[in-house]
């Protein structure tokens, strides 16, 4: 089921199918080096997280996977989350490293933010990133975020990033 379509690419939900490509994805130290996030230990335990991911059914949203329309490859995640102690819906991307520089991340999180406005109704979506992963927050405020402030990030200095419908 596509959730939603750019030029490139189309986002669906992520299923235990995924778990192979979710678990590659995080072994790259170098994706994950500034999400605060560990690896997950081998691809069973990347299926029992997408077995529990729970976001689609109780929010009707979630992290989406992003697939390559040409090749059918994918590319990584990208999509919208709600975090209820926050009261706060924000925005979340990660690729395999060789999709980097290519777009990817930007048009899909463009079109996340569209649908977060338009669909669901957001009145505001944020982005989290650390200070350092500048390459994240490039993206950030090329979909149109603007600099809200800092906050810690699991010990280290964050920033955030918002935008009003």
């Amino acid at each position: 089921m596509k959730i939603l379509e750019t030029n490139r690419l189309y986002l669906r939900p992520m299923t235990v199918d995924d778990a192979e490509n979710i678990h590659a994805l995080n072994l790259d130290p170098e994706v994950i080096q500034f999400t605060g996030d560990e690896a997950f230990e081998n691809v069973e335990s990347a299926k029992i997280f997408l077995e529990n991911y729970d976001h689609y059914t109780q929010y009707g949203f979630g992290r989406w996977a992003v697939i390559e329309k040409e090749s059918e490859a994918f590319l990584g995640w990208c999509g919208l989350k709600y975090t209820p102690e926050l009261d706060a819906f924000d925005i979340g991307f990660r690729f395999f490293k060789k999709y980097w520089n290519k777009g990817y991340a930007t048009e899909s999180a463009a079109a996340c933010i569209d649908l977060g406005f338009n669909q669901y109704k957001m009145p505001k979506i944020v982005g989290r990133s650390r200070t350092e992963n500048k390459a994240s927050i490039k993206v950030l405020e090329k979909i149109g975020l603007t600099y809200s402030g800092v906050f810690d990030f699991d010990g280290h200095e964050g920033v955030i990033y918002s935008i009003e419908k």
